[in-house]
């Protein structure tokens, strides 16, 4: 304690004490289980920043100001011999009253919502520091003692000494300070020696304060250790192609080129820098330093945030890069998102940026947007899904494979581009996987009047459904549907010659209903076929088909209620299974078959490989 008492300066220095908040904050951070401690050098240099940008200020109207000739700039000096970390800087400074305001006291309201916010974070409160005023605290973490010396920029000023071991109360006293500004000395507690290192100290500084607007330097090198030059605060006429793939490169060590990028720079309603990637693939690189997706967040160029997931919507998460806002606190976290104004507005800038990248990146790069689409389609899908209030600006992104063009992507504008003059809605299929769909019964008629169908196979494409209804005011309608009307129902002749012999329809329709029982809702024959025997579609009442996968997607035990089954009267099957006595053995292995066949269409059989007997049977049967 005597040495202690000697680096704060005399020991007859009057002890203040602390505001009962302030005391209770320090208690919490002095004892909290931290797992992100070196955050307290990005508060310092965030404090050592703030005060030179104000003097940098002070300096385009006032020359009367003490040693007016200093460079703007942030040392930070680790002393082994002493076990101490200082950090200064050649900013503003404070007077003895200044020191005691501004380090004394916490704005009260700030300190209750810390001290609230602490405890419900369970010990881990490095998210919180810097958020509520309290960063300065934050180094008591790390010390065992603070002793802050300041001079004032003032040209009459003195320097003053602040001195705390963040116990109940600090000191304050005249001190002989040659310099202008503060410098912040820690005493190290013995177990954060690790900031004594320079390379550790210069890859906290790199991490966190690389674009701080004023040079930082260890020690008494030259070599200034940030960048300082934002690139995302550079007009994007000042920077090429190369440039922002190079520094995509360097934030994520991916080897590859990002698919896209946006160069944003807002002024009203907010004030926001923003570079924005796209990146080859949806996971992270096994070299990457990010451990998750998300976007750095910078304050006034300082790094709050180290991958946040709210400034965009969920369905654009694979988005990444940097946001910079000269209007954002930094008592910005996770909680507050919701309820910050700002961050709401950034938000929404970010999102609606993204899409415009997107879209022009489908109209000028179709080749690179088809690989952005089978990385990222299922998230747009999502999108389309999630989005209450306005889904229709991600329709121009969907790209669909087709009837027409199984092997390419088709987008809904192209779709709508190539209908039928006739066509009044836009059909889909829905299925497991494109080669089933392709077989699939359903799109008989739609072959048949060549209708050009979108073939929906994605998991997600249920959801997506629910919100995307229709298209340029063109109703979207499922191929499969029982009471599907094409529009050549409606031009039919009214005489199309001698009518069919139907008097054979009801006695098979019996044999199928009562051999299947239960299983079919209802059998029934069918003008929709004309190349397969028999299909499946749902029973009038009944949930549509995208309601049905939706809940097979959720619930695990979801069974699909009977469905009908529709049969091809013309189909030479049907028509030689008519033939057949309904007590032939080969008769009841057909209907058998045939119903499990389109169950295996729809892909609504429980187990496949139970057909194999069967199928063995009935080629037995055609060969004797």
């Amino acid at each position: 304690m005597d040495e202690a008492k000697n680096q704060a300066g005399s020991e007859g220095a009057k002890p203040i004490a602390f505001k009962a908040e302030t005391r209770q904050i320090l208690d919490i951070l002095i004892h909290s289980l931290y797992t992100e401690r070196e955050i307290f050098l990005r508060e310092l240099i965030s404090n050592a920043s703030d005060a030179l940008t104000r003097m940098d200020f002070e300096m385009l109207t006032n020359r009367d100001i003490y040693q007016p000739d200093l460079e703007l700039a942030i040392r930070v000096i680790p002393d082994e011999a002493e076990n101490t970390l200082t950090i200064e800087d050649t900013g503003i400074g404070m007077t003895e009253e200044e020191l005691i305001t501004n380090l004394g006291t916490i704005a009260q309201s700030g300190a209750r919502e810390f001290i609230a916010a602490a405890k419900q974070a369970e010990g881990n409160i490095s998210q919180l520091i810097g958020q509520f005023g309290v960063g300065f605290y934050s180094a008591f973490m790390a010390a065992e003692w603070i002793r802050v010396s300041s001079r004032s920029y003032l040209s009459d000023s003195q320097g003053s000494t602040w001195y705390s071991t963040g116990e109940d109360t600090f000191s304050v006293e005249p001190a002989n300070k040659e310099g202008r500004g503060t410098s912040v000395v820690i005493k190290l507690k013995e177990d954060a020696g690790e900031f004594l290192d320079v390379n550790r100290l210069k890859a906290i500084i790199r991490r966190h304060s690389d674009f701080i607007p004023f040079p930082i330097y260890i020690s008494n090198e030259s070599e200034q250790v940030n960048r300082q030059t934002a690139i995302w605060r550079q007009g994007p006429r000042e920077l090429e192609k190369k440039d922002y793939h190079e520094f995509y490169k360097q934030l994520t060590f991916d080897l590859k080129d990002p698919l896209a990028y946006a160069h944003m720079s807002v002024d009203a309603p907010v004030q926001m820098y923003a570079i924005l990637f796209v990146p080859p693939k949806s996971e992270l690189s096994m070299l990457s330093p990010l451990k998750e997706r998300g976007l750095k967040l910078y304050a006034k160029k300082v790094l709050i945030q180290e991958s946040n997931r709210d400034l965009l919507p969920e369905y654009l998460g694979f988005v990444g890069g940097v946001v910079d806002s000269e209007d954002l606190p930094l008592n910005v976290s996770r909680e507050t998102v919701q309820s910050n104004k700002i961050m709401a507005t950034l938000k929404k800038l970010l999102a609606a940026k993204v899409r415009e990248t997107l879209t022009e990146l489908l109209s000028e790069n179709r080749e690179s947007y088809s690989e952005f689409w089978g990385a990222y389609g299922s998230f747009i899908k999502q999108g389309i899904a999630m989005e209450l209030s306005e889904p229709e600006p991600l329709y121009q992104l969907l790209l669909f494979q087709t009837t027409h063009h199984p092997d390419k992507w088709t987008s809904l504008s192209e779709y709508f581009e190539r209908k039928k003059p006739d066509q009044k809605e836009i059909y889909y299929i829905l299925g497991e996987d494109k080669g089933s769909v392709l077989h699939s019964p359903h799109l008989d008629v739609a072959r048949f009047y060549d209708y050009e169908v979108l073939l929906l196979t994605d998991p997600v494409d249920p959801l997506m459904l629910t919100n995307l209804s229709q298209f340029e005011e063109t109703p979207l309608k499922n191929i499969a549907s029982a009471d599907l009307k094409l529009p050549k129902d409606e031009n039919k002749e009214s005489s199309q010659g001698a009518p069919p012999d139907e008097s054979w329809y009801p006695e098979l329709l019996e044999r199928f209903k009562n051999q299947l029982g239960e299983r079919i809702a209802e059998a029934r024959m069918t003008d929709r076929l004309k190349e397969s025997p028999a299909r499946l579609v749902d029973p009038e009442g009944a949930l549509n088909q995208e309601m049905q996968r939706v809940l097979r997607l959720f619930e695990k035990d979801y069974e699909v209620p009977p469905k009908v089954l529709e049969l091809n009267p013309d189909h030479p099957i049907i028509v030689r299974l008519s033939k057949i006595p309904a007590d032939d053995e080969r008769a009841k292995l057909v209907v058998e078959q045939i119903y499990e066949d389109a169950l295996l269409i729809e892909g609504l059989h429980p187990d496949p490989a139970s057909m194999i007997d069967r199928i063995q049977k009935i080629i037995q049967a055609a060969l004797e």
